[in-house]
């Protein structure tokens, strides 16, 4: 049974595509739209990670979900598969998602991981807009770009998405209103924490197993973070609606009203948090979490164990059992 969408009527159902669709976030996103009846593309890096994600939406939905084996820095490989889209199903509604996260203190990473990010997610997002806008103006689409509360305020320790992530934000903003008059909407989403099992896939530098420990605790603890389906279904609502801006769980609005009204006073305060922060051993090559070992201090174990645990149950069900490629928050 299919959702209503306020999505323009097409025989096949709206031509859709989420990028970083592969796991996470964008999976489940990707499921929200194929129950509101939409032909559904996920685009990722790694096609075995895409074609057990694929498999898990039709024996869910039943539905025809393609997949895409596509590195969004590309901008000559984003065209053709968004050509490819227009071409068979109509192009009506896109989320640019892929990403990365890496944690650790600056010191523990270099340009090269700032690079990274920045061309992943900003160029990502950019090559996906670009592109999309000329199809989307035929069909009067939405288009919808995954920021961070992260872009809203410089974090401690993830200094690099930060950066990628306030550009994703103005990029948003500012295509919102030049695109406006040919009928194309952009929201863009600045989500808090969520239960994505994103810990297993994240990149961590310094202290891995601390950074590791503090990180997989907040973003699963209750009060901090959000349930990962709850928060797709709020974003597709947006994009479907044409809203402007979404901001997700309540500790990200508390942040982003705090810092707007006390720059200030909110950067002391992270400067505040980023000495209860692991420290830095020094550089090496960034690990993803599914190595981490478990703390070493017992507290800090406690405390891991406690807040990662509905993490942890997330990770089957947004197909982030193993690590791969980078692809998708």
């Amino acid at each position: 049974m299919t959702k209503s969408t306020g999505l323009p009527y097409r025989s096949k159902g709206p031509g859709a595509l989420v990028t970083g669709g592969s796991r996470g976030l964008g999976l489940f996103m990707a499921r929200q739209l194929v129950e509101r009846g939409c032909m559904v593309t996920i685009a990722a890096r790694d096609a075995e990670e895409l074609e057990r994600a694929a498999a898990q939406l039709r024996e869910d939905t039943g539905a025809t979900v393609h997949t895409a084996v596509c590195d969004v820095r590309d901008r000559t490989a984003v065209s053709a598969l968004l050509r490819e889209i227009h071409e068979r199903d109509g192009l009506d509604l896109v989320i640019a998602n892929a990403g990365v996260i890496q944690i650790a203190p600056v010191e523990a990473v270099g340009a090269a991981e700032f690079g990274d990010a920045m061309d992943t997610m900003f160029y990502g997002a950019l090559h996906t807009s670009l592109e999309s806008l000329p199809y989307l103006m035929e069909t009067r689409g939405r288009l919808g770009l995954i920021g961070s509360v992260g872009g809203l305020l410089g974090v401690p320790h993830l200094l690099p998405y930060s950066c990628a992530k306030a550009a994703v934000g103005a990029l948003a903003e500012g295509l919102h209103a030049e695109t406006a008059a040919s009928g194309v909407s952009v929201t863009v989403v600045h989500p808090g924490l969520m239960r994505t099992g994103s810990h297993r896939q994240a990149e961590f530098g310094g202290d891995v197993d601390a950074e590791f420990g503090w990180f997989s605790a907040a973003a699963g603890a209750p009060l901090l973070s959000m349930d990962a389906e709850r928060a797709a279904r709020r974003i597709v609502d947006a994009v479907i609606q044409r809203r402007t801006r979404l901001v997700l769980t309540a500790p990200a609005k508390a942040a982003q009203v705090v810092h707007g009204v006390a720059p200030g006073l909110t950067t002391r305060l992270s400067s505040v948090a980023a000495r209860l922060l692991p420290s830095a051993p020094g550089r090496g090559p960034l690990r993803q979490g599914a190595e981490a070992n478990e703390p070493r201090n017992p507290i800090a174990k406690l405390v891991r164990a406690w807040g990662s645990a509905r993490n942890d149950r997330a990770v089957p069900g947004a197909n982030q059992r193993e690590a791969g490629p980078r692809t998708s928050s």
